[in-house]
Formats: structure tokens, C-alpha cells, sequence
């Protein structure tokens, strides 16, 4: 038996999932403008644990979305899974953010392009088959009209980026699922535990996030 504590912060979304066997037990998540993650991410641990009925020592791993997304909420995700790991000496378990979004899309054909904001027209985006089997590696990518339109049959858009998507991405086969904004830990806990079971880990001491672009800090002109 194995319980797992998956944790989600690369977007809006703070999110944290206690998974026994991959099965999703108790799931704490809020997607809030103001990024409240440093707020909430512990809270929504020790609540999720007290929830399960598990304490720390029952946990057989951690795993955490490791990029693409805000650096400030990988950062403080990233963080907080090392730090619990090296206390507890259990292993990391660092999944794909765009996989995790993917997941959330219940389709059976066709396939699935998850995508984060990376700011004005670009975004951060990856291509899934709908048994999320990787098509094409992620890339940050400037949307226009020509976008995917290399891709055949149908094509099912899921991320927070939907609203100006859609003003150039237009073909007859392109489908947006805008119910699907932001990944979620609930979809982590079958992932992780697939990547459990295989032992597919990283390094506590060196593992970093995948953060895809250098993070850019802007000074105010007032």
C-alpha cells in the first residue's frame, strides 16, 4: 500500500492530493488571482493528511508538478516536497504540468494540447495523445493563425489561455475544452503512482523545476 501526497502550485491553482494506490483520497485546491500558494500550501497539507487519517511517517513518497508555470509557484511547490522529503527520507516524484493538465481532457480520439499563459500571445504547450503518450515535447511558443494547423482530426485545447486562443486559432477541427483551465492535483495521483511503481525519481539535493524560460523581473515605471 502506498500513499502518495501530490502537490500542484505551477499556476493559479494551489492544489495537494493524498493518493493511496493512485486513487485520489482527499483533494485541497483553490485557484485565487492573488497567488496565495505560501499561504495555503501547508495548511492544505496538514489538513489533507488529518483528512485521510494518515499522518507524515504513512507517506511512501511525494510528488510535486515540476514546470512549466510561474516560477514563484514552482518555486514554493518544489520547496516544500524536497524539504518534507529530506525530513522524512521518502522519494521525489517530479510529473510533467502539462501531462497533469492533459489528464483532465476525458476524450478517446484525436489529440489533446495543453497550454499554460506565458504572458501576451505565447504560452507554454505540449501535444498528448488521449492516453497521454507524448506527441511533441513542450516548447513556449507564440500562438498565431497557422498554430497546429499541422495537426489532423480532431485537436482538444485545455488551459487558461483559451479566451485569446481562440481568436486566432480557428480551424474547423479545433476544439476548446474551457471547463479545463489550470492542472490539478487530482489528476497527479495516478501519474505519480505509475512513476512510483517503476521508481522513476529524482535527486531530493539537486532536482530543480523545469522552468522553460529564465525568470524576468520587471521594475515599475511610475
Amino acid at each position: 500500500m502506498a500513499y502518495i501526497l501530490n502537490i500542484e502550485t505551477s499556476t493559479k491553482n494551489c492544489s495537494v492530493t493524498i493518493a493511496k494506490n493512485g486513487e485520489t483520497v482527499i483533494c485541497n485546491e483553490i485557484a485565487e488571482e492573488g497567488y496565495s500558494h505560501a499561504e495555503r500550501l501547508h495548511v492544505f497539507i496538514e489538513e489533507s493528511l488529518k483528512e485521510a487519517g494518515i499522518v507524515y511517517k504513512d507517506l511512501s513518497a511525494i510528488a510535486v508538478s515540476k514546470g512549466p508555470g510561474s516560477y514563484t509557484g514552482l518555486r514554493i511547490g518544489v520547496s516544500a516536497a524536497k524539504g518534507l522529503c529530506y525530513a522524512l527520507s521518502i522519494p521525489l516524484i517530479a510529473v510533467d504540468t502539462l501531462q497533469i493538465l492533459a489528464a483532465q481532457a476525458s476524450v478517446f480520439d484525436g489529440l489533446i494540447v495543453p497550454m499554460i499563459d506565458a504572458r501576451r500571445m505565447e504560452v507554454y504547450s505540449a501535444i498528448f495523445t488521449p492516453e497521454l503518450e507524448s506527441k511533441r515535447e513542450t516548447q513556449a511558443q507564440i500562438i498565431a493563425d497557422n498554430s497546429f494547423e499541422e495537426l489532423e482530426g480532431l485537436v482538444y485545447f485545455v488551459g487558461d489561455c483559451a479566451e485569446k486562443a481562440q481568436t486566432v486559432l480557428m480551424k474547423e477541427n479545433f476544439i476548446f475544452l474551457e471547463e479545463i483551465k489550470y492542472p490539478s492535483a487530482n489528476q497527479m495521483s495516478a501519474l505519480s503512482f505509475e512513476k512510483y511503481k517503476i521508481n522513476d525519481t529524482v535527486d531530493v539535493a539537486y532536482f530543480e523545476p523545469f522552468y522553460l524560460k529564465d525568470f524576468m523581473l520587471t521594475t515599475s515605471k511610475k
